[in-house]
């Protein structure tokens, strides 16, 4: 099936949907499927409205978190090098993607970098 037109309320061949849904009408798709050889409108029609914010206390998944990775544990070292890691020569931490964190589980090694300044972050290379 393929879509031929999409248009937005007002625009013509809107008229007769926006005397039907009003403020809700979204859009209208004019569809074609060549197999049965038909037309087909459609509308999208808003059905729910809730106000909505963004978590602050979320983190994203593509964000560099420092992991300790004690000395002697090197099965450990080696899970985060594999998971694309980087060893952070200034802070003497591991840097590894939030995803991959979770993935390996390793949150209760995370360390909070939120209030030292001094240290450098890694080159990419």
């Amino acid at each position: 099936m393929k879509i031929k037109r999409k248009l937005l309320p007002g625009q013509p061949g809107t008229k007769q949907w926006l005397e039907k849904y009003g403020q809700d009408l979204v859009c209208v798709r004019y569809r074609y499927d060549k197999e049965r050889r038909r037309k087909l409108t459609t509308v999208e029609i808003i059905v729910e409205e809730s106000t909505w914010e963004k978590n602050p206390q979320r983190i994203p998944a593509n964000k560099i978190m420092y992991i300790r990775v004690n000395y002697g544990e090197v099965y450990i070292a080696k899970l985060v090098k594999a998971a694309g890691g980087r060893w952070n020569k200034g802070a003497k931490l591991w840097e590894l993607a939030y995803k991959d964190v979770l993935a390996l589980g390793l949150e209760d090694r995370i360390v909070d970098m939120s209030n030292i300044r001094h240290i450098k972050k890694s080159k990419p290379s």
